[in-house]
């Protein structure tokens, strides 16, 4: 384990931002995570936690430690003929947790296939997809209390999971590191969920007419690959804002002056994309600068020239918010973490 000074974050964060650390560790294991928590407060260093690095934007240098989480490992339980518990460390790469489970005929992850990021981020926002939340299936997660530095466990109820939120994004911010995170998934009887987005399409696209959870997983891929652009090729965080939920009364009076509007209904409130919004305000596809909003989908901010600074790419999503709360008085919140 060592300790680097003015460290660039460029390699850490999949906007590809070059913000630099003033020190930076890599930790694989909870004792090394409690070493360098204890070298922080002796000099009084704030934190930054880095997973997948696929939820955060860098708008500056970081004058602290960033521990880069870098625990490994993954555990099945069998519950009985039907049900397993696997759990994985806060390190392991969400997709390729996926793929294992996949493997092992494991189902309730298959909707959430390639989904950016590590295994330790996916509770805090309640990562989702194609009418899949991982609250579904979550059990509970282990973590690391920052103030005493002792284990806890947090169950379900405890974790408050909502659209994109979780206690960790609220009450216990800045106060806990997760560690593991542990599944409920099914061995053979598997719920088989294709009613959501585009998933029956791409699978009569296939030719199949009985899905196992591998071809669910596979139309999700072909899916994402056709319309959301790879980090690895182009810097970006997946949806850059969440889809607003506005009160029914107020999407009526929208649908009056503007009959296109889509909503999807959930009793007094309605969910409306913000991907549609911010198109129809001409933001699809739209550069300046560095930064632009992807051709394909107009909820997603790509750092298009590769050299894109975070205050960039904020401003950015700045005038995006500006000009689609002027347009029809919504305004769009960002799922992505400001640092």
């Amino acid at each position: 384990m060592q300790m680097q000074e003015n460290f660039s974050l460029k390699a850490h964060n999949t906007f590809g931002v070059d913000a630099k650390a003033r020190y930076f560790i890599e930790v694989h294991s909870t004792e090394e995570l409690i070493e360098a928590l204890n070298h922080s407060k002796t000099n009084t260093l704030p934190l930054l936690f880095l997973g997948g690095g696929s939820n955060i934007l860098l708008t500056k240098d970081f004058e602290g430690l960033a521990i880069k989480l870098s625990l490994k490992g993954i555990h099945e339980d069998f519950i009985n003929d039907n049900e397993v518990l696997v759990t994985a460390k806060a390190g392991e790469n969400w997709h390729e947790f996926v793929r294992f489970c996949l493997e092992k005929n494991y189902g309730g992850l298959e909707n959430l296939s390639l989904i950016p990021g590590n295994v330790g981020t996916s509770p805090m926002q309640n990562i989702g997809a194609y009418g899949t939340e991982i609250k579904d299936t979550f059990v509970n997660c282990t973590v690391l209390n920052l103030e005493n530095l002792q284990l806890e466990t947090f169950n379900l109820e405890q974790c408050r999971f909502g659209y994109r939120d979780s206690v960790f994004k609220q009450q216990g911010k800045g106060k806990y590191v997760i560690l593991d995170v542990a599944f409920k998934l099914t061995r053979k009887d598997h719920h088989i969920k294709t009613e959501y987005g585009a998933i029956q399409s791409e699978l009569e696209h296939l030719g199949i007419e009985k899905p196992t959870i591998q071809d669910v997983s596979r139309a999700v891929i072909n899916i994402r690959q056709s319309k959301l652009p790879d980090p690895k090729e182009i810097g970006n965080a997946g949806s850059f804002f969440k889809n607003p939920t506005i009160p029914l009364p107020q999407f009526e009076q929208l649908k009056e002056k503007f009959p296109q509007i889509p909503g999807y209904a959930n009793g007094d409130f309605v969910k409306v994309p913000a991907g549609w919004l911010i198109e129809q305000c001409g933001w699809k596809g739209k550069q300046i600068g560095n930064v632009a909003s992807h051709k394909l989908q107009a909820l997603v901010i790509i750092n298009a020239t590769g050299n894109a600074t975070g205050k960039e790419i904020f401003d950015f999503s700045s005038m995006i918010i500006d000009s689609v709360n002027e347009k029809f008085g919504i305004e769009l919140e960002r799922e992505v973490n400001i640092i």
